[in-house]
């Protein structure tokens, strides 16, 4: 193989344009490759940032609903308490109710019994002045035996 003029000038050639390329592209090559690594690590970056805030999210989700579940159920046992308490109250003053219209209805019963057995005690005195003045075949008169009258109704 010979070594020839061409072979000679393209080798300087292509020194030429290496050392060109280093002086001109190279650096702004560089400066593009470490402005994308810089890129790049920023955004690995801020996706292991947003992971970790996701998983802080997720706890804080996660507790939040443990609470909400604790809460909905004080307030379901807040509530049946309520429910059982109303209850029974109510049942009391149902009772207190019953109770008072038994009494009542036995105090009128006592004293429809009481003006009854007043009236017949009446009817059964006239009758018997009515047949004592039968017997008798004569006239009581009931004022002026009065005495008389109210000492047979409280025999009666």
């Amino acid at each position: 193989m010979n070594i020839n003029l061409t072979l000679i000038m393209q080798a300087i050639g292509f020194g030429l344009f290496i050392w060109f390329c280093q002086r001109t592209i190279w650096p702004w090559m560089m400066t593009q490759v470490e402005t994308r690594q810089r890129q790049i690590a920023e955004g690995l970056e801020a996706g292991e940032q947003g992971r970790r805030t996701l998983v802080t999210a997720e706890k804080r989700v996660a507790d939040m609903i443990a609470e909400a579940r604790s809460k909905a159920g004080e307030i379901v046992a807040t509530g049946e308490k309520f429910r059982a308490e109303t209850i029974d109250q109510a049942k009391l003053e149902a009772q207190a109710e019953r109770d008072r219209i038994v009494a009542a209805a036995k105090a009128e019963a006592a004293q429809e019994y009481q003006t009854a057995r007043e009236q017949l005690r009446n009817q059964v005195a006239d009758l018997a002045v009515a047949g004592a003045a039968k017997i008798l075949q004569r006239e009581i008169d009931p004022r002026a035996h009065a005495q008389l009258l109210d000492e047979i109704r409280r025999e009666l």
